[in-house]
């Protein structure tokens, strides 16, 4: 059983079921109405701006019918109907939840490496051809922050045909895609037989590329095996042993610098830990190689700061966090770059070995699993 009332104001009307209460604001249901004046059939979008509305809107008169709230704004004399269950997905009018700064979102599960021997992995035919496929492996992908594909194309310009499965490549002072191999005099270390600490890349940029992308096309050389680590999982850590640490580095803006190319000057000032303004953990960047000069934290915090930043450093290089993969031709793997850090192995000059890799961006991925969610019958993205 459910019933309606309005405040006598008019000012917000609560639904009340037997096991629950959702209040309303009236500006807030007159801002979401649906109907074809407020919103375009088509796409959703607003027609109207917030101006549109008269700031004292109000609510004259709610009735149910059905699984349907019809409600009758004033002064403007407008009704408009709000599915109930609607309704209930975007109830605002909750108890706020104690979180501790640094929770995660719903969805996303933390991982260390137990995760080695369930990587998300799918075959790059079947994800081509079918859907259902691809959603799940997406789903995964944001789950874990990282995804894995086998069988694909052993071709220059495959890692194109990756990211088209679910977004678009984003062009960098790199090109649309750089090459990962033994170079002379390299411009950047991630071009040498070197093996690399687990990082984010590019955190000089602004923003910041959100996805990666690695694709092998040769691996005859030994070594070289990829890793990765979960940066959420290594800042929880961080904060279970030691909660200054965490705050200080999520209090305190680093700098990042890039100009290892003529014409190229790249930086940024963010947060190694970056929060949500609810403690809602959103973001790590680690990569010391391309760290500046820390000045934006003050003389009384920067030991601390200089500790949890050597603190976080060793967690992340920790073996118990770490899952390890090898890529042969026609492998590869997409990682969320604001989430999960990646390393490779140290490998030989003798063999192969040469991967190519590029930038897409986590809206385009989120995007495509939305919508192919939305296709699916219910069930079928579990």
């Amino acid at each position: 059983m459910i019933s309606v009332t309005v405040d006598p104001l008019g000012e917000h009307l609560t639904l009340k079921t037997t096991s629950s209460r959702r209040s309303f604001h009236a500006i807030w249901l007159r801002d979401n109405a649906s109907d074809a004046e407020t919103r375009a059939p088509g796409n959703g979008q607003r027609l109207i701006a917030l101006r549109d509305i008269p700031t004292d809107t109000r609510i004259a008169s709610a009735e149910l019918k059905g699984n349907t709230l019809e409600v009758c704004f004033a002064p403007e004399g407008k009704v408009t109907a709000y599915d109930l269950g609607w309704l209930e997905a975007n109830a605002y009018d909750n108890e706020q939840s104690s979180h501790q700064r640094g929770w995660t979102a719903p969805g996303v599960e933390t991982w260390d490496a137990r995760l080695m021997g369930t990587v998300p992995t799918a075959d790059f035919e079947v994800l081509s051809g079918d859907d259902a496929a691809l959603t799940q492996w997406l789903g995964l992908v944001n789950k874990y922050g990282f995804g894995k594909v086998v069988n694909g194309p052993v071709e220059d310009g495959a890692l194109f045909k990756f990211v088209d499965l679910f977004g678009y490549v984003r062009e960098t002072n790199y090109g649309r895609h750089f090459e990962v191999r033994t170079e002379v005099n390299p411009t950047n270390l991630a071009f040498t037989g070197l093996g690399l600490q687990a990082h984010t890349d590019n955190p000089y940029r602004d923003p910041v590329p959100t996805v990666q992308v690695l694709y092998c096309l040769e691996s005859s050389a030994a070594g070289g095996e990829n890793m990765v680590v979960d940066g959420f999982a290594a800042a929880k850590r961080l904060r279970e042993e030691n909660e200054n640490y965490f705050d200080v580095l999520a209090d305190h803006c680093a700098r990042f610098e890039f100009s290892g190319e003529a014409g190229v000057c790249l930086t940024s000032r963010r947060p190694m830990i970056e929060l949500a303004p609810d403690g809602e953990l959103i973001a790590v960047r680690f990569n010391n190689r391309s760290m500046a000069a820390i000045t934006d934290v003050p003389f009384d915090k920067m030991a601390t700061y200089y500790a949890a930043y050597r603190r976080l450093g060793e967690i992340i290089d920790d073996e118990a966090m770490e899952v390890t993969f090898r890529l042969n031709p026609g492998e590869g793997f997409v990682v969320d770059n604001t989430r999960v850090l990646h390393a490779r192995k140290g490998y030989s000059g003798e063999g192969t070995r040469w991967l190519q890799g590029c930038y897409a961006d986590k809206d385009g991925l989120r995007s495509t699993y939305d919508a192919m969610c939305r296709n699916m019958p219910l069930g079928d993205t579990e």
